[in-house]
């Protein structure tokens, strides 16, 4: 569960934000209602996020057929005009 806190709220209560987190909540600490920071516990699964995405990638770029017949010199230049 993702909560949003403001920055204020989340200094004032991070003991309570603490307990939280042991709990299994995650938080989102907005400035003026932006989103700054993510509050998740130590060793989330989140960090392994990143990790997890560039291997689906790696193997969906090797498990995709090349493309032919396209001249990448061309493209490259046609973008720089």
């Amino acid at each position: 569960m993702n909560i949003e806190i403001g920055s204020y709220e989340a200094k004032t209560k991070l003991p309570e934000l603490l307990r939280g987190i042991q709990a299994g909540n995650c938080y989102t600490i907005t400035l003026r209602g932006e989103p700054i920071a993510d509050l998740v516990p130590a060793g989330s699964s989140r960090s392994n996020d990143a990790i997890v995405a560039v291997e689906q990638m790696r193997n969906l770029m090797l498990s995709a057929e090349p493309v032919k017949r396209v001249d990448l010199k061309a493209l490259i230049n046609e973008g720089r005009a």
